[in-house]
């Protein structure tokens, strides 16, 4: 089967194009993940789309397609936190310990992803050994080769395509929640959207770090998603009152000193317990945003006491 008849749609010409329906795109991705689909066609198909921009049930469509292409591969989880910021405006992935402190609640965090063109010092798979128990981290080169590859047309067109977004929308572990990070902001509605469209009941998008997820604590964080299914948005207080960049590219705080407590760094550890806080909200550990800061702050006081947390 050829691809054509999908880039047709998108591509006939000003009054004649349309968007692609749910089913007709899970079809097109299912068709490009099977790896029989031209390359021209894959890229013609993906390059259209992100001059048109993308709408929410091509989302939908493509990552449901994913989803059935790599099934069962990893265990399930109680919270899915992809990772997929590419860039050179991130730091260190102060997110890690950020998860880290939600499996310290008795939660399951499943991080995957892939990250490209960043900075020394904010390679998230060099710090993996301070993820400690519950949480998993799986590349996306190990789960899925051919999503893997598609990512890396990035470096061919020179441009981020809908592969970024359907990757943040995943979740291979089937997991009830989701957290994700984006860069620009419009992108929160739009994944809100597909995520409904997808029946996913809980889901929390902000406008993070470099794209990833992780919470400026000087900032007031806005939260777009699905609380029960029904789309919400609420705001986050600031956190601390200083004005700095999230990521300045040097002066990196150093993840396991910080963990370990023989580094004091208030700004670096209200980024941590802040994004905390948001992923506790999410998967209903809290009922409140502000309760949830505080559950955040007491799991990170109390981090040093934990048994079998001292990796």
């Amino acid at each position: 089967m050829s691809l054509a008849p999908y880039v047709r749609i998108v591509a006939r010409g000003q009054g004649r194009a349309r968007a692609l329906t749910l089913d007709e795109a899970h079809e097109a991705m299912a068709l490009i993940l099977s790896g029989d689909a031209a390359p021209e066609a894959v890229g013609a198909l993906l390059m259209v789309l992100r001059l048109r921009g993308e709408e929410p049930q091509e989302i939908a469509g493509f990552t449901a397609a994913l989803r059935a292409h790599v099934s069962g591969k990893i265990a399930p989880a109680d919270l899915d936190w992809p990772s997929y910021a590419a860039g050179r405006s991130r730091g260190a992935p102060l997110f890690l310990l950020a998860a880290r402190l939600v499996a310290q609640a008795g939660y399951r965090v499943s991080l995957h992803g892939w990250n490209s063109h960043q900075s020394a010092g904010a390679s998230l798979r060099e710090v993996l050994s301070l993820a400690g128990p519950g949480v998993s981290y799986t590349p996306l080169e190990t789960l899925s080769p051919r999503a893997f590859a598609l990512l890396g047309l990035r470096d061919t067109f020179g441009l981020r395509s809908c592969v970024n977004t359907v990757l943040r929308m995943w979740n291979p572990s089937q997991a009830p929640a989701t957290v994700q990070g984006v860069f620009h902001p419009s992108y929160r509605s739009l994944q809100a959207r597909a995520a409904e469209l997808l029946g996913q009941s809980d889901l929390s998008i902000i406008k993070g770090g470099g794209g990833e997820f992780e919470r400026h604590p000087s900032k007031e964080a806005v939260v777009f998603g699905l609380r029960d299914g029904a789309h919400r948005q609420v705001s986050a207080a600031p956190l601390v009152d200083e004005t700095r960049r999230l990521h300045d590219g040097t002066d990196l705080p150093d993840l396991a000193a910080l963990w370990h407590g023989t580094q004091q760094d208030p700004f670096s550890e209200a980024t941590i317990t802040g994004t905390a806080a948001i992923a506790l909200w999410t998967v209903k550990a809290a009922p409140t945003l502000a309760q949830a800061d505080e559950m955040a702050a007491a799991l990170w006081a109390d981090r040093l006491q934990q048994t079998g947390l001292s990796a």
